[in-house]
């Protein structure tokens, strides 16, 4: 009897290339260009949204309804769009931002002026707006597999709106390897590739604590490259750039911007939960490293919304003090300036004595001190005109050699960024297509069959009564069920010790999450782990950045990563758009942190 042939099995997928050319609304014009044409790629991403962009975004469309969408994402298609084309590469972005329909529609138009056959799709449901009466905009951030959907019907340019930057490669790997919601490590290890190629340069060199170690010529980052990531159908995937573009790829600026804007084990997001703390970085040749090991856990069921509105009016005036006496002089015009404004005073007034001034400098400059003075209030007249009336009038009547750094302005608007989560039933997910059709996208935590607890903090679920759709604690049981703390290393043995900056041995990178700041500290040997681990409290770290000591600081361990992470609760305020702050978006916070002096073992230095 003859056997009945078996069918021929299915050719594995192979890798699947996919590159960043952009980090922020901003970000270098020519790197799609310079992706496109520096090698090989499948997809070419583009991240363009922040919490401050879709206030922007928002502003933008209140005078005009048409806008709402990074223009600038436009006018990189009209020199690149044929070369995308030629070589087979698909463009996945977020620049849809508050309308994605409408740059789906400029894309289309382009194109067809270009005389460009494209098939051009987008993803819409992330717009809340109408649910948060009072709100500039409200967008839920959604997953990846709508953007797959997109691409599996055959799309050549898929734009979004309000998406979490890691969907801009899970959509791409799940479209290319048939993964499915359940797939949880395969696409815990695709979020873990977008969340390093999210920020582009940042993993190529750029903003990296040791660019300027012994051996590395400062040329190499005077233009890193832009990343790309090598993924594999298991879910591992290789960082790196394009051959002979400038920058470097190590563990190092892997590691930094793994730790950047993240917490603790848990990664959570709406295709999967990626854990952090599964992480295996290795060097796999030059600019090359190797990620691998990444575990996922289901998604939550609920999907966090940034909800943006305007605050108010914001005014600032920037007093010169030179010289002598620079404490008393701060104090006379604080005194005057809170006469002059009694009658009327703004809601919130914030004084800041910044000491730039130097005994006995050679040059002015050196010589002086800033006293900020900010003030915020719904009226705009009360920040603009007032202040600046008041501050003008003692030009001749104050401290001695008065003056300001520039002439008060009329008072600008400024934003509220707050952080909500809804159910997924609240949004409308779908991929909209090239000819029109229309596919619902289920919520990854039901099509995967298993519901895991909302990683998400009660206290950051306040619920907003004017909104139906908001998920309150009455309404679902935010269940932390955080990883259990690893154990401590072995200490270091005891031995000299001697008093440096915490820089000499630790890298460090900082960022922002609403009002929170998120510190990431890392070391590059064993020993060095096992000093930081025990030296860098939670108390620590309080003690060396003298704001956080009123407030909430969470340390979180990865040892995989010889890193540790803390979350500062309420540093930044009302979020970067309301300007908290002198670094609103924490983004130097991690470099203040590497300048503080500790007792440091000398064998680590």
């Amino acid at each position: 009897m003859t056997p009945t042939p078996r069918p021929s099995p299915e050719p594995a997928p192979r890798t699947l290339r996919i590159g960043n050319a952009s980090g922020f609304y901003g970000d270098r014009f020519d790197a799609m260009r310079e992706m496109l044409t520096g090698g090989e790629l499948d997809v070419l991403t583009g991240d363009y949204l922040a919490e401050l962009t879709m206030l922007i975004l928002g502003r933008d469309r209140l005078k005009d309804p048409g806008a709402g969408y990074a223009r600038t994402f436009l006018r990189q298609l009209e020199e690149c769009l044929g070369l995308a084309q030629e070589r087979g590469v698909r463009i996945v972005s977020n620049a849809g931002g508050l309308n994605p329909a409408g740059l789906a529609d400029a894309v289309r138009a382009l194109a067809d002026r270009l005389g460009i056959p494209v098939r051009v799709a987008h993803v819409e449901g992330d717009d809340l707006t109408a649910a948060h009466p009072g709100s500039l905009a409200a967008h839920a951030y959604l997953g990846g597999f709508g953007i797959a959907a997109c691409l599996r019907e055959g799309a050549d340019v898929v734009v979004t709106g309000r998406v979490t930057d890691a969907a801009l490669v899970t959509g791409p790997a799940a479209a290319h390897f048939g993964w499915g919601p359940g797939d949880h490590d395969r696409l815990a290890g695709a979020v873990v590739a977008g969340h390093v190629l999210e920020c582009g340069a940042q993993a190529t060199g750029g903003n990296y604590a040791f660019f300027h170690e012994e051996g590395r010529s400062l040329d190499v980052l005077r233009r890193p490259g832009f990343p790309l990531a090598e993924l594999h159908e298991d879910g591992t995937c290789v960082i790196t750039k394009h051959p002979g573009t400038g920058g470097f790829v190590d563990v190092g600026t892997v590691t930094a911007q793994l730790l950047y804007e993240t917490a603790g084990a848990r990664y959570a997001g709406p295709d999967v939960t990626a854990r952090l703390d599964t992480v295996r970085l290795t060097q796999d040749g030059p600019d090359r490293v190797r990620i691998e090991g990444v575990r996922g856990e289901a998604p939550p069921p609920t999907l966090k919304v940034g909800v943006n509105r305007l605050g108010g009016f914001r005014g600032e005036v920037a007093f010169v003090l030179t010289g002598l006496d620079i404490e008393a002089k701060a104090g006379l015009v604080r005194e005057q300036m809170t006469d002059a404004l009694a009658k009327s005073p703004p809601a919130e007034v914030r004084w800041d004595l910044v000491r730039t001034d130097r005994p006995d400098a050679p040059s002015e400059e050196t010589a002086s001190a800033l006293l900020r003075l900010v003030v915020r209030d719904k009226d705009q007249e009360t920040v603009g005109r007032a202040l600046g009336g008041a501050a003008v009038e003692l030009a001749l009547a104050s401290y001695p050699g008065f003056h300001v750094l520039a002439p008060p302005g009329k008072g600008s608007p400024y934003g509220v960024f707050e952080d909500v989560y809804v159910p997924h039933g609240a949004v409308d997910h779908m991929a909209v297509l090239h000819d029109g059709r229309r596919i619902p996208v289920p919520p990854a935590h039901v099509s995967s069959g298993h519901v895991a607890p909302a990683h998400v903090p009660t206290a950051h679920m306040a619920p907003t009564p004017a909104s139906p759709a908001h998920v309150s604690p009455a309404h679902i049981t935010a269940v932390l069920d955080e990883v259990p703390e690893p154990p401590l290393p072995e200490p270091l043995p005891a031995g000299p010790a001697r008093r440096a900056p915490l820089g000499r041995v630790a890298g460090a990178r900082s960022g922002d999450k609403g009002g929170n700041a998120n510190v990431g500290v890392w070391v590059r040997t064993d020993d060095a782990w096992r000093w930081l681990a025990h030296e860098l409290t939670a108390e620590r770290f309080r003690q060396l950045i003298p704001e956080s000591r009123e407030l909430k600081v969470t340390r979180h361990l990865l040892p995989r990563l010889r890193a540790l992470n803390f979350v500062v609760e309420g540093i930044l305020g009302e979020g970067v758009a309301a300007q908290h702050r002198f670094d609103p978006q924490a983004k130097a916070l991690g470099e203040w942190l590497r300048s503080r002096h500790l007792d440091i073992p000398e064998i680590l230095l």
